[in-house]
């Protein structure tokens, strides 16, 4: 039998990139993404268009309320979104509260279902905007509660692992990494708009503009 693993996939930069470092390494996929109540569906159908065109086994969409409280940018209109800083140090208001706890929460039991060893997750704690769900701290906490509280590791001997392949590299090393896997960087969404162009001003576009210059890559979204 060979290797499961679970990928969540939003349509993003790192999310794809994640998903194919998984295709190189493991036999059979199982992507999984969110609608959690974000204001615009770009990245979502880039993340099906990748799902597809890598070949996943199964790609289930899951629908979450997580516009149901706080006050997040991203999932209220009337929050306008900060501008643009790659150099915070305070965590800006597009942070969706325990977000990735909850996706990784929703993919251990995707990952047991289906007899999957592994979890990918495409978060950094370089290259970005500050989110405290993004650290290797928090991976390796989740990790663990995640095994406190399956079956696998009593009926298979070993455990669900959160595999975060980019937690200590450089988004530019990443852009270099997706061009060598032959990622479509066309197909992904990273602006927090949802407008026919990135706005470019952001945090993602403006990490997204600094990677690609940095590993002399051209971006197919300008």
């Amino acid at each position: 039998m060979g290797k499961k693993a679970v990928v969540l996939l939003s349509g993003g930069l790192d999310s794809t990139v994640a998903l194919h470092v998984a295709k190189r390494d493991y036999d059979e996929l199982y992507a999984l993404s969110f609608t959690y109540g974000q204001l615009h569906s770009k990245e979502l159908a880039c993340a099906q268009w990748q799902g597809e065109h890598a070949g996943v086994k199964e790609h289930r969409i899951v629908e979450l309320k997580l516009d149901a409280w706080g006050d997040c940018s991203l999932t209220h209109a009337a929050e306008p979104i900060e501008p643009g800083n790659v150099q915070r140090t305070s965590t800006p208001n597009t942070y969706v509260p325990a977000r990735n706890m909850v996706f990784l929460s929703v993919a251990a039991s995707y990952a047991e279902a289906v007899g999957a060893s592994t979890i990918f997750i495409g978060v950094s704690e370089v290259d970005y905007s500050g989110y405290v769900d993004c650290r290797e701290e928090f991976i390796v906490q989740m990790e663990a509660a995640i095994n406190a509280g399956t079956e696998r590791k009593l009926t298979h001997g070993d455990p669900i692992r959160i595999m975060a392949p980019f937690i200590h590299m450089r988004k530019a090393d990443e852009v270099l990494l997706g061009a060598k896997l032959g990622v479509d960087f066309s197909h992904t969404w990273t602006c927090y708009q949802g407008d026919e162009k990135p706005c470019g001003v952001c945090d993602s576009c403006l990490l997204r503009a600094k990677a690609f210059a940095e590993a002399g890559v051209p971006d197919p979204l300008g």
